[in-house]
């Protein structure tokens, strides 16, 4: 497995992040979820049924944007051919390359008005993009870790656990998964507040926080 000295740090500035951008986008573009593709799912429907209620376009391309995400990272890896600390080291820098770009687009971008600008339309794919990137990287170079990005069936996964240990029906290994899971449900949920924050105070550049963990991460995985 690539090199996460302390699995919990490491999940958890992952789940840091995907909640922080996921909040970013939202609150800035238009209700736009850049890690939650179900969610964008949900919001083209209600935009088909609604043109009013938000710009159907960037709903639309988010979708091929986060498989984007997914389909670069997968090819750098394959052409690359790293070992998998390297590989994983390629992926934190590809996401980081593309929440950079997230940030600067959305910067030029401000104030983003009612209809969504050229830049606006930018950052919302640049950033979703960057979380197909690290929902790949979660699920190609990290399987020993609870999904980052992900959280419904994080929940799911928790609830069954908690209830099993509630009810005196849980083994060890039961209670080493429900912590496993716990992790990334709570720094997701402060990811969240986080980048909303974030983003009231500072705006678009609130994201160099999560850029540094990406660098912070980058460091981490360097191989022994």
């Amino acid at each position: 497995m690539p090199p996460a000295p302390r699995p919990q740090l490491f999940g958890g500035n992952l789940a840091f992040i995907a909640g922080f951008i996921d909040t970013v986008g939202f609150i800035a573009l238009f209700g736009l979820f850049t890690a939650h593709v179900t969610g964008n799912f949900v919001l083209i429907g209600a935009t088909l049924s609604d043109f009013s209620r938000a710009p159907v376009l960037l709903k639309f391309l988010a979708f091929p944007a986060f498989i984007a995400g997914i389909v670069l990272l997968r090819i750098a890896i394959l052409k690359t051919r790293l070992p998998e600390g390297g590989a994983l080291r390629l992926a934190l820098a590809l996401e980081a390359l593309l929440m950079a770009g997230f940030m600067v687009c959305g910067v030029l971008a401000t104030p983003v008005g009612d209809s969504v600008s050229g830049m606006a339309m930018a950052a919302g794919l640049l950033g979703t993009a960057a979380m197909g990137a690290h929902s790949a990287a979660s699920k190609l170079l990290l399987p020993q870790l609870a999904p980052t990005s992900m959280m419904t069936g994080n929940v799911t996964q928790f609830a069954l656990d908690s209830t099993d240990i509630l009810l005196g029906h849980a083994d060890a290994e039961t209670r080493t998964r429900c912590t496993k899971f716990l992790w990334p449900l709570a720094a997701f949920a402060l990811g969240c507040t986080a980048g909303a924050f974030g983003y009231m105070w500072f705006g678009f550049w609130c994201i160099l926080l999560p850029l540094a963990q990406l660098v912070f991460l980058w460091a981490a995985s360097r191989p022994a």
